[in-house]
Order: C-alpha cells, then structure tokens, then sequence
C-alpha cells in the first residue's frame, strides 16, 4: 500500500537495509570464528620440558629407626662413709673429675683422736704381749727341774695366746680408725661428670655403709654411653626369621652396628652397636628392651638425651632406588610420572623403602631401563607428550 508521501517504499528500502546488516553481521561473526580457531591452532603449546634418569641400581641394607633414650653406662651416688661436720668442698660444680679426685672433705679431729687411742691400746697389748713370752720362757726353764708345775706353763701359755689376742684386736681398732680418718675424705670413685655440691660447708653429714648416709653428689661416665631403646613386636618377629634363614645375624650373639642421630640432625652423627637385648617383651607394650653402647668421645651426649637410632634390617641386597622429589602422592598411592618410549607421560605407582644415602629404594613398580622423571613433575600430564632430557648424573646419592 503506498501513501500519499510514498511511505510504503521507504518501508521496504529499511527492510532491505536491515537484513543486509544482519548479514553482515553473520559474516563477520564467521569471520572471527574461524580466525579464532587458526588463533588457537597456532597459539598449541609445544611439549612441556622435563628431567628425566633411569633407576640406580645399587647394594642396599635396609635400616630400621627406633626413639631411645641415653644413660650412663655407670653412675654413682656420693655418700661418705663417716660423720661429721663439712670443712670444704673441693670441685667445681658440673665438671669432669678423675677417679680419685678429691671431692669433700669432712672434720676428722674426733677420728684422729679415737686413733691416738687406739694406738695407746695397741702398745699395751703388744707389753702384755712381751710380758707373756718371758714368763712363759721362764716357766719353760723352771719345769725342766721341775721347780713348777705343766700346769703353770700351760697356764701361762695361754696367757700369752690372750696377750696375742688382744694385740690383734688392738691392731683392728688402729685400722679402722686410721680408715676413719682415710674417709673424712670423700674422693671420686670413677672418672665421669659430677653433678652440683648437695652439701655446703658447715653442714652435718651422716655417714653409714648401709646407705643411710647424706647424699653429697653423684656422678656419670660419658664416654661411652648407653642408649636404651624398645623394639616392637613386628620388628622382633623379621629378625627372628632372618636370623632363622641366615639372612641376618642376632644382636644376642653378634654386636650389630648402629647408627645414631641427635634432636635436631638430619643424618646420624655417632656410631656403636647393640650389647643388650632382654630376655621378654613387655606385655603392656609388646615391646622388646634393647640397648646399644655409642662412642661419645666428644661429650657432646648427656644422660637423659634422646636420640633416633637406625639399627640393621636386613641382609645386604641388589635395589633400584630414585631421588625423592620424583615421588608424588594419589590419595593413598604413591606414584612416580614415567616417559614411554613415544614420550608419552605413565603415571606408575610403586612401593617404597627406606632412603639410602640421600635416595628412595623403590621396591616394586619400576624397571632398571625406566625413564623416570626427577625435574618439572609439576608440568607432566598423563598421556600428553614430553620434551624428555636425560640428567647429567643420578641425583642424589652414588652409582
């Protein structure tokens, strides 16, 4: 229908004009689709880089870590053996002192009386003694012409085996008091690291040889020293077995090695071996008592300490062992990223060992002619391709 002004022709001419800018707005959309999709083709990441080593292959022995606790080998509670008032103390609280060492010393004027005494006692013994043996000599002579009787020579014979009696007593009495006075000073009776002076000069000790004496100080060796340790029954029962198939001495008849590490280190510092195993478990652990005697040579190890100590655990055997930041961890797997042959990724999972020298023993799931990677894990992806390549030297640990 055309108007008056001829509208219907200018309707017709909009039509047109807007269908052709739909149009053209569809080709370009197409337009940018496609250039899109070449811009994505072009823009696809190369293979990602990685780092990869084959297994090491090396004899291993598996070692076994158990919580301890040191103690002295020896350790002595000072007491004196005589009472009496202190006059001095003669060491320096916490050093090492020597067997023999002066330690306290105790008023000995009331025992070195009480030997004065004894000696006069032990002369009057030995003039009675005199006097016995020339009358008796006396009585030998007179009886000869019987001017006395067998029964006074037997009489003084016997006086002379009491004189000789109470001279032997009287000797005893001069020992003891002369080892009185021997004990007012109290020496060191091992060579070790004192403890500080319970006592003070001016103080009253008791003194006693059935251990109710005043406690004066203590003593413990260092070197070398204990480190008690519990081994659980799982452990106890594989070295059993191993020593049954020969694979593995028992620390009951053979000193097997130990290694030792402190709080704080990361490798093991001192070395010893197992001197002890008891004769049960403990039935409210299930545990086995164990000790090893370490070499402390620096004394650096206080009693008391305690230490992580890796025992023997097997018999020496043929392992693969890889570094450990080639490990990762499925959930409850562990897995390492191998590269196949088409330098595709494979995500193998394994079992693991212990660590050796710095390196993770793989017990199953890898082959010796495996490509393991050690380097850009984070950039591997299952099934997608890599740019693999080979690591100077294994990592960590020696061939």
């Amino acid at each position: 229908m055309t108007g008056p002004d001829g509208s219907e022709q200018f309707v017709k001419k909009h039509d047109f004009v807007q269908h052709s800018a739909i149009a053209g707005l569809l080709a370009a959309a197409f337009a940018l689709s496609g250039c899109d999709k070449l811009a994505s083709q072009a823009a696809a990441p190369p293979p990602a880089p990685v780092t990869v080593a084959q297994p090491v292959k090396r004899t291993v022995t598996d070692w076994d870590e158990f919580t301890g606790r040191f103690e002295a080998v020896e350790e002595v509670q000072v007491r004196p053996r005589v009472g009496g008032f202190v006059n001095s103390v003669e060491f320096q609280d916490g050093a090492i002192v020597r067997q023999g060492d002066l330690l306290y010393v105790i008023d000995s004027r009331p025992f070195e009386a009480v030997a004065t005494q004894a000696e006069g006692q032990l002369s009057d013994a030995r003039a009675k003694v005199e006097l016995a043996k020339r009358e008796l000599d006396r009585g030998l002579n007179l009886v000869q012409t019987s001017a006395v009787s067998e029964q006074v020579v037997d009489q003084r014979r016997q006086a002379l085996q009491a004189a000789h009696a109470a001279e032997t007593q009287a000797e005893g009495a001069l020992k003891a008091a002369k080892l009185n006075i021997e004990f007012t000073h109290v020496t060191a009776p091992l060579t070790g690291r004192v403890s500080r002076h319970l006592v003070s000069p001016g103080n009253l000790v008791q003194g006693s040889d059935n251990g109710a004496s005043t406690l004066l100080t203590s003593i413990v060796t260092l070197d070398p020293i204990y480190i008690y340790f519990d081994m659980d029954e799982a452990t106890f029962i594989k070295y059993s077995k191993l020593w049954f198939e020969g694979r593995r001495p028992s620390s009951r008849d053979t000193a097997n090695p130990v290694q030792v590490t402190l709080a704080g280190e990361t490798k093991p510092s001192h070395e010893g071996t197992v001197n002890f195993l008891d004769n049960r478990l403990d039935v409210s652990t299930g545990t086995l008592r164990s000790r090893a005697v370490v070499k402390n040579t620096d004394l650096s190890i206080l009693p008391g300490q305690f230490g992580r100590v890796r025992l023997i655990g097997s018999a020496p055997y043929e392992a693969l062992l890889i570094p450990d930041v080639a490990i990762a961890t499925d959930q409850s797997r562990k897995i390492v990223f191998v590269v196949k042959p088409d330098d595709t990724v494979e995500a193998r999972p394994v079992v693991l060992g212990p660590l050796d020298d710095g390196l993770r023993v793989i017990r199953e799931g890898l082959k010796a002619e495996d490509r393991v990677i050690v380097n850009g894990i984070q950039r591997a992806r299952v099934g997608a391709k890599v740019a693999p390549q080979t690591a100077q030297a294994p990592a960590g640990g020696k061939s």
